[in-house]
């Protein structure tokens, strides 16, 4: 059985997601449905099917989540330590051609948002990053092309 890496911040938002959708989504839909029946021929009727394609989708959901919460590895980045970059590793790095520095740390594939400068342990930059260090150089295959980084500082928190 494969292992997700991920950390406790992540874990939670997993699930408080499964908390949610079957506390408050799968009764919400389940009413709907029972609405929806009530208003007789159910080969017409809009209603429910959107209801049951709804169920279904939100069910599909729920056996997802506990399968990832199952099978999650909790890796708490704020008990490691070390200039070498591994899951959970927050990294600075400074694009070699455009001078521009970006932080970025080293996330789960569920928890990744590039906004917030959290990318997946499965991303090209990521993978290039895990096992360098400090003044280490790394190659990004983008689709533009080869982009070279920097590895300006490591830190876990």
């Amino acid at each position: 059985m494969e292992r997700f890496p991920m950390t406790p911040g992540g874990l939670k938002k997993l699930q408080e997601e499964l908390k949610r959708l079957k506390s408050e989504e799968r009764p919400a839909i389940i009413r709907a449905i029972a609405e929806a029946r009530a208003h007789g021929d159910l080969s017409e009727n809009a209603e429910y099917h959107a209801a049951k394609e709804r169920q279904s989708f939100i069910e599909g959901r729920i056996a997802e989540l506990e399968d990832k919460t199952s099978r999650a590895e909790v890796i708490d980045p704020s008990t490691m330590s070390g200039d070498t970059v591994r899951f959970g590793a927050t990294v600075k790095v400074v694009d070699e051609e455009t001078d521009a520095e970006k932080e970025y740390q080293i996330v789960g594939a569920d928890e990744a948002n590039i906004e917030e400068g959290r990318i997946s342990v499965t991303s090209p930059i990521a993978r290039a990053m895990i096992g360098k260090g400090i003044g280490d150089q790394i190659e990004v295959q983008a689709p533009s092309g080869a982009r070279y980084y920097e590895i300006l500082g490591v830190s876990y928190r």
